[in-house]
């Protein structure tokens, strides 16, 4: 996709505070795109953000809503649509890890609500919102939603069950929204990202080091968010538009399945 300064295409990228959202947004940035970042709190870490999509070229704004607040989606799409333009791309990458990892005979309703509530719930209603909006209007350049998920969509980890179930039922979503939107112009997509380094992983570090070490992953090192932002770039490209469904996994061969 070329991309000129008077007709940037607009990202909204949730969860970009930091981590792989940051990543993300960074790399959109620098491939044309303006941003809309996303978090559920507008502060210092917010504004770094916001910064250093901005040292890239980009015009960037912050909008600071809770993806589980459903009446709040409107008007964060709003704001969005004011001061940057209509969204081109949707990145959902906000989500949250298990509030408490532990056995699955006593996991909580109330943790499984909320893990469910941001990351199924939130995404599937806000994406709901925004290829409405897509749909309302003529497309000038290539539009896509790339879902960023887990690897945990497919592989089981008992302690944190709330989560792989939430990742699982956003893969089911994208394959769904995929067929909906399969004779539009919106590319569909899924990235389940593996092992990578983040302030949620932070906390186990070395419980994954050792594991990677011990051949957890193929390839023998942590991902980094900025693998999995080269890899939403390119869906978002519209290079693979024929490819509407796919679902790439950025995980260092975690997931192949092996003997």
């Amino acid at each position: 996709m070329t991309i000129s300064s008077s007709n940037r295409p607009v990202a909204l990228v949730t969860g970009a505070r930091r981590g792989i959202g940051l990543a993300i947004a960074e790399a959109l940035a620098a491939a044309g795109y303006d941003i809309a970042l996303t978090g559920t709190q507008h502060d210092a870490e917010a504004e770094a953000a916001v910064a250093k999509v901005t040292a890239l070229g980009a015009r960037a704004l912050f909008s600071a809503f809770d993806l589980a607040d459903l009446p709040a989606h409107a008007a964060a799409l709003d704001e969005i649509e004011r001061e940057l333009g209509p969204i081109d791309l949707l990145v959902n990458n906000a989500g949250i890890g298990a509030p408490v990892r532990g056995d699955l005979l006593d996991l909580e309703p109330q943790n499984f609500d909320i893990v469910i509530g941001v990351n199924l719930r939130g995404t599937l209603f806000l994406t709901q919102a925004v290829t409405k909006r897509m749909l309302a209007r003529q497309a000038v350049l290539p539009r896509a939603v790339v879902t960023v998920s887990s690897v945990s969509a497919a592989l089981a980890s008992p302690e944190r069950t709330d989560y792989c179930i939430s990742k699982a039922g956003l893969a089911m979503f994208v394959q769904n929204l995929a067929l909906r939107l399969a004779k539009t112009d919106i590319g569909v997509f899924e990235v389940r990202p593996g092992v990578i380094r983040t302030d949620m992983t932070a906390g186990v570090a070395g419980k994954y080091d050792r594991l990677i070490e011990g051949g957890l992953v193929p390839a023998g090192r942590w991902g980094e968010g900025s693998d999995v932002a080269r890899a939403v770039v390119a869906l978002a490209s519209g290079a693979f538009a024929f490819s509407s469904g796919a679902v790439i996994e950025v995980d260092g061969g975690l997931a192949i399945p092996r003997l």
